[in-house]
């Protein structure tokens, strides 16, 4: 008999009125909240704005829900379109299946694609999102225990995982996985607790590189980090997991995966070494971009609130002035607009 082991939620959603609330939806919007709060911290210690990260989530949180679900879909076929399968089951995410892969993938296109419209420095954001990433996908971990879901083999340890077969989360009834029946009160690997503390030591330590090495590492090596350690932690756990799984040579897809982008990230981080540009560099690039930004923003602003006043000086001026072109007020006017542009080359420059 287990004295001592983790139990599982007995509910993983909850209803209010006629609408269903998913825990794993939850702890996916939590994660997202916490990674964009923890991002805006970083970016403007380095010169950014607030809202710069908040345009970015807008772009790469979508695209990276969407490349998450498109990599389960690839990785799991059978779920959606084999004999047993709903293609429906594609949009119902609460049931679980993101891969995060995927997710990087999308996600990291679209934020790319904005940061190269606004000229934001892209290395400098990937340092910026590197640990609250990691805290993130720490965070959406808790989905897969209220989803009773992706847990490892059977084990004796005093933290084993004891699941709970009268509850409504979707894991409940997966026993062992495999088809074999597992004798009543077995404990399994708590996969989804391993990686949590993986991330969170993983996002830890790379807050600490970033302050210890800020002169000595290119912009764009905590993200290269960021990969290694993730996919280093991945290969282990993701081999501890007894849910279905495609394997190549006898190994799940997902563990050869984390081994390639593992390869990867370390010719990455060697390439950043020698090609990449200094985080201070691009630091002021960012400060400058953010400077403009600001001054733009006000001066929308004002120009937005000056029709306002001239049209209260419109009708005494257009009648002192009516049948007069010699006084020296269009004149005034032609040369309004080069003392803007002038002005406008100034910011450029």
């Amino acid at each position: 008999m287990n004295l001592a082991y983790i139990p599982s939620p007995s509910i993983s959603e909850f209803t209010i009125g006629p609408l269903t609330i998913h825990f794993y939806a939850l702890t996916m919007l939590l994660a997202i909240v916490v990674a964009v709060w923890i991002a805006t911290v970083r970016w403007k210690k380095l010169g950014g704005i607030g809202d710069q990260i908040l345009d970015i989530a807008i772009c790469a949180v979508p695209a990276g829900i969407i490349g998450a679900r498109i990599y389960h879909i690839i990785t799991t076929p059978e779920r959606f379109f084999g004999p047993t399968g709903d293609w429906v089951d594609m949009f119902r995410i609460w049931n679980g299946g993101l891969g995060i892969w995927g997710a990087v993938l999308l996600g990291s296109l679209a934020a790319w694609g904005w940061c190269r419209h606004r000229h934001y420095p892209m290395a400098l954001l990937s340092d910026t999102i590197a640990p609250a990433l990691l805290v993130a996908q720490a965070i959406g971990r808790l989905g897969n225990w209220f989803n009773q879901e992706l847990y490892g083999a059977p084990t004796t340890l005093p933290w084993g995982l004891k699941l709970n077969v009268t509850g409504t989360a979707i894991g409940s009834g997966e026993l062992c996985y495999d088809g074999s029946s597992c004798p009543t009160g077995t404990l399994f690997q708590p996969t989804f607790l391993y990686e949590m503390i993986w991330n969170l030591i993983g996002a830890t330590l790379i807050l600490w590189i970033g302050r210890k090495t800020a002169r000595v590492l290119k912009a764009g090596s905590l993200f290269t980090i960021y990969v290694m350690w993730y996919t280093a932690g991945r290969t282990w756990i993701e081999m501890l997991r007894i849910d279905f799984a495609h394997e190549f040579l006898g190994v799940r897809i997902n563990v050869w995966v984390s081994m390639v982008v593992f390869i990867l990230g370390v010719f990455a981080f060697i390439l950043v070494q020698r090609y990449g540009k200094p985080t201070a560099l691009l630091s002021e690039k960012l400060r400058a971009i953010s400077e403009l930004e600001a001054r733009e923003q006000a001066d929308s602003t004002s120009t937005q609130a000056q029709p306002r006043g001239d049209a209260a000086d419109a009708d005494p001026v257009t009648n002192q002035g009516e049948d007069s072109e010699d006084d020296g007020s269009a004149s005034g006017e032609q040369e309004r607009p080069s003392d803007e542009e002038s002005l406008h080359r100034g910011e450029k420059a």
